[in-house]
Order: C-alpha cells, then structure tokens, then sequence
C-alpha cells in the first residue's frame, strides 16, 4: 500500500503543494485572476514519481476550481495532457468568448 497523498492550496506562494508524510512531493504553480485560474508548471520530485503525486495534484486543483467556479487555463502541458485523458474534466476548462477573427 502507498503513502497518502495530501494536497494544500499554498495561495502564499501560488501553487498547490502535494506532501506525503509531511514532505513536499510536487507542486502545481498557477496564476489566479478573476474566475479563471492557469496551471502554467508542475514538478514532482524524483523520488516521488510513480506515486500518483501529478494526479492527485490535478484532480484536486481541477476539483476545486469546479467548486468555486473557476474556468480552468492548462498552460501546463502535464495538465492539459491529464485533462486530455479524463473528458469528465472539460468542462472545467476556459473557453474563450472572443468574437474576434481574421
């Protein structure tokens, strides 16, 4: 059986923090403005990966950015990736309400 994986919202430092036994594992960095909220890195330390630290990462930021109604800008190409392979997560995802065009 694996350690637990715990993830925090850092919004001191602007990222979600994964820790296992008390240790940061990864994080998400983001840039939050109004309604929207962009993942634009994550890191998982070496010794952690293969441990579902990305995952628990995403799913949790994503999870929480569905609750509080917040569209969802994956810069990160680990997120976009991720939410790529879990369709139950587009709609979450910021949709760009431009009518401009060339």
């Amino acid at each position: 059986m694996g350690s637990v994986v715990e993830v925090i919202d850092n919004s001191a430092e602007n990222r979600y923090e994964a820790r296992i036994d008390g240790t940061v594992a990864g994080v998400a960095e983001y840039i939050r403005s109004k309604g929207l909220i962009a993942f634009v890195h994550t890191e998982v330390e070496p010794q952690f990966e293969g441990q579902g630290v990305g995952a628990a990462l995403v799913r949790t930021s994503l999870d929480e950015a569905r609750r509080t109604g917040m569209a969802v800008l994956p810069t990160c190409p680990f997120y976009a990736g991720w939410i790529a392979r879990h369709p139950d997560y587009q709609d979450v995802l910021y949709q760009s309400r431009s009518r401009v065009t060339d």
